[in-house]
């Protein structure tokens, strides 16, 4: 056997090295995964992007989002529907206007109190360990009772962690966000140093949970325009969740008029968008060993754990939760209006998509020489 001279093995990987940051991109009309990329800077590019029809692929073995089918685990006062039967009974469906996806809670059946109402609940395939990930939506569910939800977890709860994105319950004015976990590795949300490091107001210090403790580590959002009918009377808006393992999760909303331009014009760059409204500091919470594997979830339930406790009699509802559940007409605005899901991840590059390369014709050369000489 014979070994290659040391300069030809440097000059070799030198070239392959250089000329391996090419990338390769393939698309489908709404749902884009992005390869090897060649970017420049601090730049995010799409991994996955959910839209309209996305949420609906059922062909083995593409399943991009499932519904999830039976009770609520958090006791709510919902049955969640299969695909077919959301569809069916009109609980979801697109928008063919704007090719948002319209996911409901029944508003037309009689239910007992204390009944179970259809909902629906969906549940991404494919999982994360870190990212940025987008919410984009026109609509969230109002009304007493309810407790939508855009949130990310990964198996076995909560060994591998829970991100509440967006959450609340009956009249709450504004978007709480949290962390769960179930580690002994250390995870709180305390302020790390005297700048100001997020908008929210902090609510609970510990994120650690169980089945009889599950609060998290909570930051509530002081901006109003944030949840509920503040949220929809703004038309909506963006939620941003950045998960990055190095420096800790950050998480933003921006009302429809205040949408960062990047963002729209899909290059989102994160350190321009200014203060989060939350952050949790990896210098006081151990990402990567409470967060991996994650799938997002988009759901409402009614009442249960939370919005049938004893927050419901202090938010202004009338009578009891387990009442409300038998008046229908409550839940007419309990629907969401997703424009779309997406993930982006991030790179440093030259900026440009680029095929992927071939090897050099000079390397080609000198490799054919050099066994020639052998």
């Amino acid at each position: 056997m014979h070994s290659l001279p040391n300069s030809f093995l440097v000059a070799f990987s030198f070239t392959v090295l250089v000329d391996a940051s090419g990338s390769h991109y393939w698309s489908s009309p709404r749902h884009r995964t992005v390869a090897h990329r060649q970017l420049s800077g601090e730049t995010y590019m799409i991994q996955d992007f959910y839209q309209g029809e996305d949420f609906f692929k059922d062909v083995p073995p593409i399943y991009d989002w499932t519904f999830d089918v039976g009770s609520d685990p958090t006791d709510g006062n919902v049955i969640y529907q299969s695909q077919s039967d959301a569809q069916s009974k009109g609980l979801a469906y697109i928008n063919d206007s704007n090719n948002s996806l319209i996911l409901a809670v029944d508003s037309t059946s009689t239910v007992a109190p204390g009944g179970q109402r259809a909902s629906v609940r969906i549940t991404s395939q494919k999982s994360y360990n870190g990212g940025l990930f987008i919410f984009d939506a026109s609509y969230m569910p109002v009304g007493c009772s309810t407790w939508p939800s855009f949130w990310t977890v990964g198996p076995h709860w909560p060994t591998a962690g829970e991100i509440d994105i967006v959450e609340g319950v009956n009249n709450q004015d504004t978007n709480q966000m949290a962390l769960h976990t179930g580690t002994n590795q250390t995870c709180t949300n305390e302020m790390t140093n005297g700048t100001q490091q997020f908008t929210g107001q902090i609510k609970k210090t510990n994120c650690y949970s169980t089945g009889r403790a599950d609060s998290g580590c909570i930051i509530e959002d002081t901006d109003t325009s944030s949840f509920a009918y503040g949220f929809n009377n703004a038309e909506g808006g963006v939620f941003a969740l950045l998960w990055d393992n190095s420096t800790g999760m950050s998480i933003w909303h921006f009302a429809r008029a205040n949408i960062p331009a990047d963002l729209i014009a899909q290059t989102p760059r994160p350190s321009t968008w200014g203060i989060p409204a939350g952050f949790w500091s990896s210098q006081t919470c151990d990402i990567t060993a409470n967060f991996y594997e994650h799938q997002m979830v988009i759901d409402t339930t009614i009442c249960g754990h939370w919005a049938g406790g004893g927050i419901y009699a202090q938010s202004g509802c009338p009578g009891t939760c387990s009442d409300m559940v038998a008046n229908a007409t409550n839940y007419i605005n309990a629907k969401w209006v997703i424009n779309y899901v997406a993930v982006y991840q991030y790179h440093i590059g030259s900026g440009a998509y680029a095929p992927s390369p071939r090897l050099p014709l000079t390397i080609i050369l000198s490799l054919v020489i050099y066994l020639l000489l052998l």
